[in-house]
């Protein structure tokens, strides 16, 4: 499923293209109203989190999610698809670019409100992909997160807490936090709250700009030269910080992938980097305090 970074440089594409132009066409085969008429300009391109809202001149907006399945093309008028048409779930034509979503599952349109957060999103949490977040607000959610014996893992995927943090991003912030993705989150503690909202931050906006995710330059940059992310995908490959061999278990009511790091890690911590020694070449022992004392590794610069 695309996440934060991916639906924003979407955006920003799409807003480029089309944002500012007047439609000259429209099709949206299972749409039935509202729907934006043809002549109205398109007034905005925006995301937050996972999900990409279009609103035209007339107050119409549209609001895609992609869920395992969508995307959305460009092409030139008059340009080949290059995905089936019973595929195409909205098409949106101007002068200059034609804008296509295909296989989106959650596509909608509704009245918006000037001034008013669209009301579709109006439960969601901060984008952590936003510059100026409201971190303390993601952690006050986090804190207070109804489910108690939910794992964080989970309830770091919940958009109620914070959008943006998917797969991807929810097993690299653990990772980097050294927080087991089973612990419950009535046992996570104020302080780990705010550097596991801060770090997600950190890696989203490191990816807003660029194609190809990298989280390992947040935390030690060392790491990138290895590998761009430190566990998501490297299940039974050797860890980046001690060697040790990269476990993933499944977790959630859709059994999600986790990864969790050094496989004693989750029970252990330090103590089974520790005993795998340093990983070749990439740790020493200002690595060995990061793992147990973060806030040293920030004094020493």
């Amino acid at each position: 499923m695309p996440e934060g970074d991916t639906i924003h440089r979407t955006a920003a594409s799409l807003r480029e293209a089309i944002g500012g132009r007047v439609m000259t066409s429209f099709a949206a085969p299972l749409l039935v109203v509202p729907r934006p008429m043809v002549g109205e300009t398109i007034e905005s391109v925006d995301s937050h989190g996972k999900h990409l809202v279009i609103i035209w001149s007339g107050g119409v907006a549209l609001r895609t999610h992609m869920r395992m399945t969508g995307s959305w093309h460009l092409y030139r008028p008059g340009e080949r698809w290059r995905m089936p048409q019973h595929q195409m779930r909205v098409a949106i034509g101007t002068d200059a670019w034609e804008a296509v979503c295909f296989r989106a599952p959650d596509v909608e349109t509704y009245h918006h409100r000037p001034g008013a957060p669209p009301e579709p999103l109006a439960r969601l949490g901060p984008d952590l992909i936003v510059p100026d977040a409201d971190l303390a607000e993601c952690v006050h959610r986090l804190l207070s997160y109804p489910a108690r014996d939910e794992p964080i893992a989970d309830v770091l995927l919940d958009q109620a807490v914070a959008c943006g943090v998917g797969n991807v991003f929810k097993s690299e912030v653990l990772f980097a936090c050294r927080v087991d993705p089973f612990t419950a989150v009535e046992s996570i503690d104020p302080a780990t709250a705010e550097r596991l909202v801060d770090i997600a931050h950190q890696m989203l906006l490191a990816n807003r700009s660029q194609p190809g995710r990298v989280t390992t330059t947040v935390g030690d940059a060392r790491l990138a030269v290895i590998s761009p992310l430190a566990v998501y995908g490297r299940a039974g490959r050797p860890c980046l910080v001690c060697g040790s061999t990269i476990a993933m278990r499944h977790h959630g009511r859709h059994a999600r992938s986790c990864r969790t790091g050094c496989a004693a890690r989750a029970r252990y911590r330090g103590v089974a980097c520790r005993a795998a020694g340093p990983a070749r070449g990439a740790v020493d022992r200002d690595d060995e305090i990061h793992r147990h004392r973060p806030e040293l590794c920030r004094s020493r610069g």
